[in-house]
């Protein structure tokens, strides 16, 4: 018994990394990719083309890879140095805010252009229909899209250990080279619970958001 609650104290000590890469990556991500989302949409073609190149480039290669190259190149090419923590969070929230802006924008592009129409026709200002009558449609059509994820970046989350983060896997390897196996696989549980509360929680956003039927 005391071993099972060394090792999870271990364990959990690991985890605050993954939780901290996850939390910085939402409130770094989200407002990052709501900017890309209207460099995509913009009508000034150079911007558009840039933004859209740049989201291409970062959906187009692998989170790991990128990994790799913001700890590396830096410091090859430019003599620059990130903290290990640091390349990580930075990876992290490029990647993310890439996969955001496309669920922000394909939430904005289907709204029917009738509607804001509608809000012109009423005497609103672009800013009001945009927040009376668009933003609501727009977080109730992306929630789901949202979701996945957010609940695929917790478990993203443990791909830091490429660069020696001390993530909760990386932490539980100390155990497999003493020989211990099952703490290895008992991380699982940590993911498997922090899923299943996000989960909860997406679920009654849902449903409170059932009145937006548009």
């Amino acid at each position: 018994m005391d071993q099972f609650w060394n090792v999870t104290l271990t364990l959990l000590e690991g985890f605050t990394q993954n939780c901290t890469i996850f939390l910085l990556t939402l409130v770094m991500a989200i407002p990052l990719g709501i900017l890309l989302s209207f460099g995509s949409m913009s009508k000034f073609f150079p911007l558009k083309g840039f933004v859209r190149a740049i989201v291409w480039a970062i959906r187009g290669t692998p989170l790991l890879l990128q990994l790799f190259v913001v700890f590396y190149i830096p410091s090859l090419v430019w003599d620059i140095s990130f903290n290990r923590m640091t390349a990580a969070m930075i990876a992290f929230v490029i990647n993310y805010a890439a996969y955001f802006s496309e669920i922000f924008r394909g939430g904005m592009e289907g709204i029917s252009k009738g509607q804001y129409e509608a809000g012109q026709v009423l005497g609103m200002k672009k800013s009001q229909i945009f927040f009376r009558i668009i933003l609501m449609q727009v977080i109730k059509r992306i929630v789901t899209p949202i979701s996945n994820e957010i609940i695929t970046l917790i478990k993203d989350t443990s791909l830091a250990r490429v660069i020696m983060v001390p993530e909760m896997l990386k932490v539980s390897e100390r155990f497999t080279v003493q020989g211990l196996i099952w703490p290895l696989f008992y991380t699982g549980v940590f993911f498997l619970l922090f899923n299943g509360v996000l989960t909860l929680l997406f679920s009654f956003m849902e449903k409170k958001l059932n009145y937006y039927k548009g």
